[in-house]
């Protein structure tokens, strides 16, 4: 696939801060990109440099062929972006917000099919294009920020915590807009803390650490790195001194509980056929577990800058 953002050993120092610090990271064309880290992970200043907000110390980085910095206006005619804490115009209303950014990436109010999509997206987030801006509750800029994104076509979709602020159902409205614009061929950067989210949206997935990428995969290639979880009826814990793979051996009110390696997994089913065990779950890893992984035993991630 065609590379359409591509980062190489990129740096960011703001004085004695490093907020980046060899970051590799690639988005394919067509796919729906993960992107998770704490807060002060360099989450935020990647984006700002993808962006042409920030420019790099050093290293290289590539945005659908262009250098975000020298071609940061061209660029952006290409690029809808969401923020994770919108600000708009108190005395616009929210409609006329939607219209003056669709303007900015080329849209025009009198287009049918911009007009179309954009009150569809209206009444699919239900929002009130005539009240002010000064009215509207975070999670309706939220929205505004959202529909005119959606509205417009691009070629990337850069979304930074882009759900922040929304209720569980616009979440979901959220997601099946994302999964329309994986259906047209768009490529999507998507940052987020809510991890079923990532989980149920993205191809891949890079975990940044500190300034630097420390994971990168298909979600099916990264579980590996955890364990699962297999419980079931027992009346003893006699049957898993019988399982040389199991870990996290538990038994409680009549369930024995375990962990294996994922890639383990099909060699214990065997034994526990064997056994003739009931009540069988085994519970593949999340992705949350995969992020704990990283994260779980540090509290002390880099620090970024106030964006």
């Amino acid at each position: 696939m065609n590379a359409v953002v591509q980062t190489h050993r990129l740096t960011k120092r703001y004085g004695q801060v490093k907020a980046l610090d060899g970051l590799d990271l690639t988005v394919d064309a067509g796919q729906v990109h993960g992107f998770l880290g704490p807060n002060g992970a360099g989450k935020t200043t990647t984006i700002r440099i993808l962006l042409g907000l920030a420019r790099k110390t050093s290293g290289t980085a590539s945005v659908l062929g262009g250098d975000p910095w020298r071609d940061s206006v061209a660029l952006n005619a290409r690029i809808a972006y969401v923020p994770g804490d919108v600000a708009i115009w108190p005395n616009l209303s929210g409609g006329e917000s939607i219209d003056f950014l669709a303007r900015l990436r080329g849209a025009r109010r009198r287009d049918r099919a911009y007009r179309a999509g954009r009150d569809r997206l209206l009444e699919a987030f239900q929002l009130d294009p005539r009240k002010k801006g000064r009215a509207y509750s975070k999670g309706n800029r939220q929205k505004v920020a959202l529909i005119a994104a959606f509205a417009v076509p691009a070629d990337l979709y850069i979304l930074d915590e882009p759900t922040s602020g929304l209720d569980p159902l616009m979440e979901v409205v959220f997601r099946t807009e994302v999964q329309h614009l994986r259906g047209a061929g768009a490529t999507v950067l998507l940052s987020s803390h809510i991890l079923s989210e990532v989980e149920l949206l993205c191809d891949r997935v890079s975990i940044i650490r500190a300034g630097t990428v420390v994971e990168s995969g298909t979600l099916a290639a990264m579980r590996h790195l955890t364990r699962t979880e297999v419980s079931f009826e027992a009346p003893n814990a006699d049957a898993l001194t019988v399982l040389p793979a199991a870990h996290d051996v538990t038994y409680d009110a009549g369930r024995a509980r375990f962990t294996v390696d994922s890639d383990a997994v099909s060699g214990v089913l065997p034994r526990l056929a064997a056994l003739h065990v009931t009540g069988l779950r085994v519970n593949p890893p999340s992705l949350e577990e995969l992020f704990l992984r990283h994260y779980g035993d540090d509290a002390s991630p880099t620090r970024e800058p106030p964006s």
